[in-house]
This record gives structure tokens, sequence and C-alpha cells, in this order.
């Protein structure tokens, strides 16, 4: 069975409104062990029981580099991207943009703050709302946004982000806001910022607040019955994707360049194939997690999803680099730019496991296989690879993120009834979770070790592994899943196909624009990189810019207008 390709597309049952909510109480009551046997044979984990994986467990997938690092390190500023780079197509606002327009005195960082405020409080009230923020404050983006027009007055700018805005997650601290990760109960102010909103910070971003997410990161629609379900700028019916949902409708909406995500299962670079951005999800380690909630320790990473892949490496660059405060990122070499705009992509070699690579609409296919056609032209060779085991790395990957959030979650409660408080589809997943086995999770560790190993073999032979970021385009939002949420796996499936190897064994990631469906939703390539190569995935995102004509959002708030 080794090398067969066993991932299937599965049609599961469809929940929403009451069905859902019964189907919740039966779960997480007195019938949960007569459901569950079935739930859990439905999902595979009756199936990976039966696998005999010998590997020894990986608990977290650090790729070792020998000497650990003594201090914080960070990308030389040398190596920062000095200009922007050419873009086919509609050009959303950038970093550079921003900063040039600062500085040639066409506008300030006041009145872009004033626009921010202005295009944040119109995308609430546009119909449907776009809900990209949970939280953002008056007074402190104006105080921000003056102390950086004094420096970029006095010529002190502390670097070309100085006064340009940036959204965070609601999954960081950022310091005077609450870090709620989507739910409606946690509520306890920060008193620090994360090490990522720190470093952006201290090269003067002007940070504009929390950004939406499907609650706790469980799930990859944006869907979200506490704080509103957010919407995507191409069209407005469908999803954003999760759970980075609100930091990808905020840069494809034009209400900042630039968002922070976080990536337990896919959630940078889903929301950023759906909006048409380019998000990248490092090597494990790479960015610092100090001052993100704890959810999913083993497979989390933290990233940005950007309008273009010029200010997606500047904001990588930015935040990148071994953290005293976080252990596991100081297995890393010093990160680096050096050559990231190198646009001749001559010898590159690209794999491809065919039968993985076209298992998604054909849509997407067709663009996916349209733009490894451009590579070619390019001078970047084709090669067939074989990643085996997918279906246990799924099922893996599910009992890892899922055993994790709930255990998170447990600490957090302060009364017995608090999990009532989640939505319905949380509820759904966590009661689900909690009749997970500790012998279930060790087994997905050994899963782990050997999806590690096979990703190590086929980088013997290429440098990057390419394939369709998610198997469909945006789905549409059903009205029936409206307010209260909605369980479909089936979806969720297609959503994540592509997206959990990479969280598992801890390679890089990147997706970028590739192409658009019939409908005018975006399509997104992703490439899968050697440990701490992020370099290669920018270039290739770079590429892509050059011949993929970009198309401009039906809802777009232009800062700079």
């Amino acid at each position: 069975m080794k090398d067969v390709y066993d991932l299937k597309s599965v049609k599961l049952p469809y929940l929403a409104g009451g069905i859902l909510k019964l189907f919740t109480s039966l779960v997480e009551g007195s019938l949960k062990g007569l459901l569950t046997p079935s739930l859990l044979d439905s999902a595979g984990i009756a199936w990976l029981r039966k696998q005999n994986f010998e590997d020894a467990p990986t608990h977290n997938p650090i790729h070792f580099t020998g000497k650990m690092q003594a201090k914080a390190t960070a990308v030389a500023k040398r190596e920062l991207p000095r200009k922007p780079m050419t873009i086919k197509g509609f050009h959303f606002t950038s970093v550079f943009d921003i900063a040039n327009a600062y500085r040639d005195g066409s506008t300030s960082p006041e009145e872009v703050a004033k626009k921010v405020i202005e295009s944040i409080e119109a995308s609430n009230a546009h119909n449907p709302s776009l809900n990209a923020f949970i939280a953002y404050q008056r007074d402190d983006i104006m105080k921000q946004a003056s102390e950086a027009a004094q420096r970029i007055k006095k010529k002190r700018p502390l670097s070309i982000f100085d006064g340009v805005p940036v959204a965070i997650k609601d999954e960081l601290d950022v310091k005077g806001y609450p870090t709620t990760s989507g739910t409606s109960f946690l509520k306890t102010v920060a008193e620090e910022d994360a090490t990522v909103v720190a470093r952006l910070r201290n090269a003067g971003a002007l940070i504009v607040g929390k950004t939406n997410m499907h609650e706790i990161g469980i799930n990859v629609t944006g869907l979200n019955p506490h704080h509103g379900t957010t919407r995507n700028p191409y069209n407005t019916d469908h999803y954003t994707g999760g759970s980075s949902s609100g930091s990808g409708t905020a840069v494809a909406s034009g209400l900042v360049p630039v968002a922070i995500g976080a990536d337990g299962g896919g959630s940078i670079r889903i929301p950023s194939s759906f909006c048409g951005l380019v998000g990248l999800k490092a090597t494990y380690g790479r960015i610092s997690e100090y001052g993100a909630m704890p959810l999913d320790w083993s497979v989390a990473h933290i990233g940005p999803l950007a309008g273009s892949a010029t200010d997606a490496a500047f904001t990588y660059a930015l935040i990148a680099g071994s953290d005293p405060a976080d252990p596991i990122s100081m297995h890393q070499p010093t990160p680096s730019l050096k050559g990231w705009d190198k646009l001749n992509l001559k010898g590159l070699k690209l794999g491809v496991y065919w039968q993985w690579f076209r298992h998604a609409d054909s849509e997407v296919v067709a663009a996916c296989e349209a733009m490894l056609k451009q590579y070619e032209s390019m001078g970047c060779t084709i090669h067939e690879v074989t990643i085996p085991n997918l279906e246990a790395n799924r099922v893996a990957h599910a009992i890892t993120i899922a055993s994790e959030m709930a255990q998170a979650m447990n600490t957090v409660y302060d009364n017995a009834h608090r999990f009532k408080e989640h939505g319905l589809d949380v509820r759904i997943n966590l009661a689900l979770a909690r009749q997970f086995t500790s012998t279930d999770y060790v087994l997905a560790q050994r899963v782990r070790t050997r999806m590690m190993h096979h990703f190590h073999e086929a980088f013997q032979q290429v440098d990057t592994i390419i394939t369709p970021t998610t198997a469909i385009a945006a789905p549409q939002i059903k009205k029936n899943a409206l307010p209260n949420g909605e369980s479909d796996l089936s979806t969720t499936m297609e959503i994540m196909r592509f997206a959990t190897t990479a969280n598992m064994t801890g390679h890089p990631a990147i997706s970028f624009p590739v192409g658009y469906t019939h409908k005018g939703l975006p399509i997104g390539m992703q490439a899968i990189g050697r440990p701490w190569d992020e370099v290669t995935l920018l270039r290739m995102a770079l590429a892509a810019e050059q011949v993929v004509e970009r198309k401009e959002p039906q809802v777009y708030y232009n800062l700079l207008g």
C-alpha cells in the first residue's frame, strides 16, 4: 500500500439549523457513546488505529541544523526589498506605494490612518458586512500615525514600513487588546505584544487592530457566530477561507496591505488562495510563537498574508528569526532573503505527484497546470514524485490538531459549562477530540515521522513540490448556515486536501494566485519547500506575478485614492 494514492473525496451529511443543534447536544450528551464509534469510523480514526507505523514518534517537526542560536536573529537590513516588483494586472496598494506617498508628501500617516478607520467602518456597513475586524481602537491608531508622521517629517523613519497599516489575527497578543481567538468569552487584555507584533512595531508598522477568525482556528471557512462571518471581497456571497479569515478579507478588500495570520492546517494559505493573495507559512520554528495563543503547538505557524510577493517577503523578513522567548525558534539558521527576487528560474526542479495534484476541481487543475507550463517556459523542469501515506497524514493531522486544541481549551474554561459558549461546529469538533486516546495521539506522531521521511526522500530529487492550494475555489455561504454555523465535512476535506502535510512535517509552504474561475473567484497554487528555504518559495510567487493577470476584487477600498 506504500505507493498507492489513497485520498478520497467523500460525501458526509450536511448539518445546519435545528438539526445541527440537536446533533451537537447528542454528541455532548449521554448518547455520545452510541454516536462516537460511527463518527470516528467516518473520520478515518478507526482505520488509522488498524495501521502499523513503527517509526519513533516526532512531537515537534524541528529540522535541526546543528548549532543552536544563542540570541535573537533577523534578516539583515541590507537584504530587505528596496523597490516594488512588477505585477501583471490589478495592483493592490502596497507597502511601497504607501511609503513612497509619505515621502513625496502626497499623503501622511494621519491621513492614511483616517482612511483605514473610515474604510473599516464602511466595510462593516457594507451589505453584507465584511466582518474583517473583531476590534480596532481609533485613538490608538491615530496616536501611532502621529508618531510615525513625526519620524518621517524628521527624516528618521524606522523603516519603509513606518506608518504602514498592518492587521493582526486575533490569536496573537497586541498590547491593550483582548486576545479572544474568535470566542465570545476570552477577554483578558494583553499586557505586551507577541514577538511578531513587537518586531513589526519596531519597524514602525501601524498596528490597526485584531482581525476576525474561525473560532479557535478549528475550521477553514471563516463562519463565526460570535463576531460575524467574514465575506470574500471577490464575491461576498462566498467564504473568505480560514481560519485567518479576517486577515484575508482585510488585505483583499484593501483595508491594509499586509496582515498577520496563523496556520495550523492551512489557515494562512487557504484564505490567501480564496482571496487572491500571497500567503507564506514558513518553516516550523522560523517565526516566533511567543504571544500567540497555544492552540495547536506542534503544527502552528505564524506568517503574512499580502497583496504581492514583495510585501509578503518584506513582512516575512521583519518577523522571521530566532527569539529566546520561544525555545523552538532557536533551532534555525539565520534567516536570509538573499536572491528572493531572482526571476531567472532556469534549472529549478519542480516536483509533482500527479494523482494528488489533479485531485481537485477541473478549473483549479487547469489554472495550476497552465502555471506549470509557464514555469517550464521560464526554465524550470517538471519531475514526477510520489508522496505515500497521504490518507494517514490527513487523519493524523486531524487527531493532532484537534487533541491539542481540546487540551488547550480545557485550560482556559473558568467554569464547567463554558464550553457551551462555543459555536456549534466547534462544540462538535471538540466533543469528538475528547474521544481520542493517548495511543491515537502517539500513533499520529509516528505518522508525522513517516511523512517527514517521505518529503525528505522527495526533496532529494526536486527543489519544490507543487500542488493546488485548495481543491476548490471559495465555496458559497449557504443561507441556512447563518447565523449559527454548519457542519460540512465533505467541503472541509476538499479545502484542506493539500494543506496539512506541510503542517505535520514543518516544511515551508506558500500560496499565490494563478488564475480565476468563470465566476471570478481566485485560484491559488501551493509550493512546498525544503526546510528553511523560504527564498525559493518567494521567488516562485514573484515569478507567477509576472505572467498571471491579476483582477480587482468587487469590494475594494483604496487607501491612497
